[in-house]
């Protein structure tokens, strides 16, 4: 806690002209005592804080009833951090005068509350603002504290599940780990580690440092190296789902660095992207999103277009939002709504794969004290709802941040300097309880390449809403390895679309609707065939009813995506074909194939591609590519197809 200066005001007199002490109206009568808490206060003015405490407890020998000495020895002790006892001698003062100083009361509740002794401190604010004319300021912080306790103590009476476990020695050391970042398949682990820096300041430096996940636990940890780690601070990072995109803070100001870093403000984010195993040199993410404030603790959304920060740009430290736009450009950033932000302080915010679940501390919401940790659920609406306290003893009186969640939502981690520890702030997980847990995301991983030459390929990859149609990802496979991943929200459908210039497109589906608590991850190495004549592709979501070949509305994504393909190749002709199981008879199944194959023509000539390009056939039942005697391969049996047929 730091020095209460407003404690009393006559005691600046006391430092300046001791002899008006006599005049004051104090609660010994004994000129000893005075005498030696006179001297006592010289002493602290000096910082000769033994000196002192000697002193003011001799003045307490004189007049065991002398309040002043007390406060003044209350005062002293919480400025050099000796709590418990400044807690015990403002008790005394106050059982010896209770209505005297009524501000004694708010600085015993104030350390009381930051210890977690929350019954004594809502007791003490009650009183506090039981008093008239006390200080507008300290009243309203009394007034908010006095919710906290109440929550804190309904809080520890009903904790939440929490089993923290120590990252290892691999990953912590005696020195500071905090704000982590983990990839969705949990496999890499990405952290900030305070280390030694002679001749620097403060002779400290922050840097980055991997970890991959193993057999045993953890690997030892590594530096990540230049051009990212500089002899300067990288901080608060946020690693995108497949690993490929870092946005983390530097402070580097409007002169620049050599590394050719400038900034536009006190602390600006930094983008870079990885090739392969290597990274490339960071560059500023430049305006809106910067500023000419302070910028730092950034979440990038698991689709890549959404980008959460912390800036004090509005004179108070808040959590903005901003979208990345069709020409691949920052929105203007907007502060969240008053539902997440507050006047007070907010900070290492965490927007979940599911892209609708926020995780963020704040010292603004009801909660245990300092720093706590919340969650806040965004409805259909796009609107956030009322936060929700992590509980005890997750949350405590001291300040929690930097937490992350996985993507199944079952594993947390975060920083804390528990006494068990490697030393400093380490890295802990733990499981998270049922009912803070986000929307179950699983993923799909693998690699892309080329069906031939079997070169790795950088691709792009859309994941489409099949109900609404949205993009809800957009991003490219690894240029170096040609390795992706791609979250993907349960409970709902998905189609997957994977290209690239002089490649036929790939086509999956993905079924996620109904409940599903955990899916397991998907993954697929994805081959590209390169447009030759002769090569075909299976169009997997376009959708009829059973026994029809009406096209169902979700259909036109994937048929738009054919479109585009036919547009930006013009030379290229194609068949369109249709396919069944054998459930039915011969005749029906070939007329029905056919129809459906003349429904997919028909759109794409309406869209206007020339009918000279496309024809279009039924091959029923005669060319299944499963078997028929399970439903899944009749479901892969029933199909559509495009070949190319001219070039």
């Amino acid at each position: 806690m730091k020095v209460r200066a407003n404690l009393f005001f006559l005691f600046i007199a006391f430092l300046v002209i001791p002899y008006i002490i006599y005049g004051q109206d104090f609660s010994t009568k004994s000129k000893k005592a005075v005498k030696l808490f006179v001297e006592g206060q010289n002493s602290y003015r000096i910082e000769k804080f033994d000196e002192a405490e000697m002193l003011f407890k001799k003045a307490i020998e004189k007049d065991p009833e002398f309040v002043e000495a007390y406060l003044t020895l209350a005062q002293m002790y919480e400025e050099t951090g000796k709590d418990t006892s400044a807690i015990n001698n403002y008790k005394k003062a106050l059982d010896i005068d209770k209505d005297k100083y009524p501000s004694a009361y708010f600085f015993v509740a104030q350390l009381e509350y930051g210890n977690g002794i929350y019954k004594d401190a809502l007791s003490h604010y009650y009183s506090y603002v039981g008093f008239s004319g006390i200080n507008d300021k300290n009243k309203t912080v009394s007034i908010k504290h006095i919710k906290d306790c109440k929550f804190a103590i309904r809080a520890i009476s009903n904790p939440v599940p929490f089993k923290p476990v120590n990252l290892g020695g691999n990953v912590n050391t005696e020195r500071d780990e905090y704000f982590p970042c983990l990839t969705a398949d949990n496999q890499t682990l990405l952290f900030t580690r305070l280390i030694a820096a002679p001749g620097t300041y403060t002779g400290k430096q922050e840097d980055f440092y991997l970890s991959y996940k193993n057999d045993g636990g953890w690997s030892e940890a590594r530096n990540i190296g230049p051009p990212i780690n500089s002899d300067r601070n990288e901080g608060a990072p946020s690693l995108s789902v497949d690993g490929n995109v870092l946005i983390f803070t530097a402070c580097e100001g409007l002169n620049g660095y050599e590394n050719g870093r400038r900034g536009y403000g006190r602390c600006d984010l930094f983008v870079s992207t990885r090739d392969a195993m290597s990274w490339t040199t960071p560059y500023n993410i430049g305006k809106p999103v910067n500023s000419r404030f302070w910028e730092s603790q950034p979440s990038l959304s698991s689709d890549g277009k959404t980008l959460y920060f912390i800036s004090n740009r509005d004179n108070n430290y808040d959590i903005f939002v901003s979208v990345l736009d069709e020409n691949n450009e920052w929105s203007i950033p907007e502060k969240l709504g008053p539902n997440i932000n507050t006047e007070g302080y907010e900070g290492s915010v965490f927007i979940h794969p599911d892209n609708r679940t926020l995780y963020f501390s704040s010292d603004g919401h009801v909660g245990m004290g300092k720093l706590d940790i919340f969650y806040s659920r965004k409805d259909s609406l796009g609107n956030w709802g009322e936060p929700v306290n992590l509980g005890y003893p997750i949350n405590t009186w001291k300040s929690e941040n930097s937490i992350l969640i996985s993507t199944d939502g079952e594993l947390a981690m975060f920083a804390s300097d528990r006494p068990e520890g490697f030393g400093g702030l380490d890295l802990y997980s733990f499981e998270l309880y049922e009912g803070a847990r986000p929307e179950p995301v699983t993923y799909m991983k693998g690699f892309v390449f080329d069906s031939e030459t079997k070169k790795k390929l950088k691709a792009r990859f859309e994941l489409i809403d099949l109900k609404t149609g949205n993009t809800v990802v957009q991003s490219f496979s690894n240029k170096g390895n040609g390795d992706f991943l791609v979250c993907l929200p349960t409970n709902h459908d998905y189609a997957l679309n994977v290209s690239k210039n002089g490649y036929l497109f790939y086509s999956e589906n993905f079924n996620l609707s109904g409940e599903h608590k955990i899916t397991e991850p998907v993954h697929k190495d994805i081959p590209l065939k390169p447009i030759k004549v002769g090569e075909s592709v299976v169009l997997k979501n376009i959708f009829f009813e059973t026994d029809k070949y009406e096209l169902k509305p979700e259909s036109k994504i994937e048929l738009n995506k054919l479109y585009e393909l036919l547009m930006n190749n013009p030379d290229i002709k194609i068949e369109i074909s249709g396919h069944t199981d054998n459930v039915g008879s011969e005749v029906y199944n070939m007329e029905l194939s056919k129809n459906r194959a003349k429904s997919v023509y028909d759109y794409l000539v309406t869209k206007g591609v020339e009918p000279s390009r496309l024809t279009y056939k039924g091959y029923g039942e005669a060319m299944p590519v499963d078997t028929n005697e399970t439903d899944l391969g009749r479901h892969n049996n029933r199909r559509t197809e495009f070949k190319v047929t001219g070039m």
